[in-house]
Parts: C-alpha cells; sequence; structure tokens
C-alpha cells in the first residue's frame, strides 16, 4: 500500500518486522555515509524498537554500518537521570551501543536536567549538529493512542510550529517528557514506524482509513517532506483489507 510519501510493510511476525526494518535503516545508513559523510539518525523509545536495537547489536549486523560516521540523536526522552529504568537513553545503551564494535558520535537528552532546561539545550544542540536538510532517518514508535515520539492527543505541542524541541507534562503518565516537534519530524528525508502486537491493530486501521478528523491523532499529523515508511506486523496489520 502506497501514498504520496507512505509506504507499508506488512510482515508475518515481530521477528520477520525487526529483520526487514535492520535492513532499512542499514541501507538507509550506508547511502548517507556515501552521498555526505554521515548518518544522522533519531532513536525512539519503548518495546517495539528496542527489538530492533538488540538485532542491529548482533555481530552479524552491528559491522555493517560504519558507526564512526554515524550521529545518534533522541526522538524524546523521559525526564528522569540516564541510569534511570524508564530512560530511553539507558534502554539504547544497554540494547545496542554497549554492544557495538565502535561508539557512534551519541547526542543524548539530558533528561536529569530540569524539563525546560533539557528541552533547550537539546535545541541548541540540534542546532549545532544537525544539517540543514534534517535527520536522514528518524526512527518512530506508535502508542494504541496514536502518539508518536512524546507527542500525545491533547497536547499543544502538536501546534507547534517555530521551536525543534518542547518540554511537555503528560497528565495521563504523571511525567514530563522531552520531544520533537512535528516540524522537526516532517523536515526528515525518511520516517520509520515501527508497530507491533495486537493492541495496536485498531489504532493501525484508524489511520490507514485516511478520512479526515476535526481532531487528529498526533500520528495522524505527519505531513513527511520525505518519505514515510510503515513496518508492521501481522497482529498489528490484522484489520487490512489489503496487505503486501
Amino acid at each position: 500500500m502506497t501514498s504520496a510519501a507512505r509506504v507499508l510493510h506488512t510482515l508475518p511476525n515481530q521477528a520477520a518486522l525487526y529483520r526487514a526494518a535492520a535492513e532499512r535503516l542499514l541501507a538507509l545508513g550506508t547511502a548517507a555515509i556515501a552521498a555526505h559523510g554521515a548518518f544522522h539518525l533519531a532513536l525512539a523509545g519503548g518495546a517495539t524498537p528496542q527489538g530492533l536495537y538488540t538485532l542491529l547489536g548482533t555481530d552479524e549486523l552491528a559491522g555493517r554500518l560504519d558507526w564512526t560516521r554515524v550521529h545518534l540523536y533522541f526522538g524524546d526522552e523521559r525526564c528522569v537521570p540516564p541510569d534511570h529504568h524508564d530512560s530511553n537513553y539507558r534502554m539504547v545503551r544497554e540494547s545496542l551501543l554497549d554492544r557495538l564494535p565502535v561508539a557512534p558520535q551519541l547526542h543524548r537528552i539530558n533528561g536529569e536536567l530540569a524539563p525546560e532546561q533539557a528541552a533547550a539545550d537539546y535545541a541548541a544542540l540540534l542546532h549545532r549538529q544537525l544539517p540543514a536538510a534534517g535527520f536522514d532517518l528518524i526512527l518512530l514508535g506508535l502508542g494504541p493512542d496514536g502518539h508518536i515520539a512524546s507527542l500525545f492527543p491533547g497536547s499543544d505541542t502538536l501546534n507547534q510550529r517555530k521551536q525543534t524541541v518542547t518540554a511537555d507534562y503528560v497528565p495521563k503518565l504523571d511525567s514530563w517528557r522531552i520531544t520533537l516537534t512535528l516540524p522537526v519530524l516532517n523536515h526528515a528525508r525518511h520516517l520509520m514506524l515501527l508497530v507491533s502486537g495486537a493492541h495496536k491493530a485498531d489504532v493501525v486501521r484508524h489511520v490507514m482509513r485516511n478520512i479526515a478528523h476535526a481532531n487528529p491523532l498526533p500520528v495522524e499529523m505527519l505531513r513527511p517532506q520525505g518519505v514515510l515508511e510503515w513496518f508492521v506486523d501481522a497482529d498489528a496489520a490484522r484489520y487490512l483489507e489489503h496487505q503486501d
């Protein structure tokens, strides 16, 4: 299934999803390094992206990318110290970074700081480090409520057009989050959405219907200038009529 800027890959199971996403990431990274000497990649938190990172850190795949030329960023972060159980950085370090043969150039969000300070610091870091063309690739998970990164339904940040990074308090989680904003996501060359599990099937069906809504879900507000690729396993795609 395709649209002007959207490609849907449906995979038979979670392992196949991880494999397909890993191969695509490695191909995009290799192409970016060949084209302009670096690969600017923003990582997602969550269980599904974690499975991808674990695969990328295996002996089979870790050597297929020149990680010294990879700039790793984060699409969002919880406002916790880097060794906290809820830290996206901690998850990425344990599942990927500690297992790579060489270290990438890492740009983490300092979640241990006050939320507004952490957001301002990361915005300044992006201004210094990120090319004007934006990210080569941003990885995204998808919540059952349609949230991406830490852009949740009803958040004022969804209307943000100037700031690249914001601090948001999420009432239903009783926690602060630091997140990239929609303009940054939409400016990327590539977006990859990783979706696994039957509990995501309703939101996948909702989005793929392409019906305009007065209050669209955050994921429905993606309007990428580049390519948006969905990697969806059979459980999450169970309500779709046509699967490739």
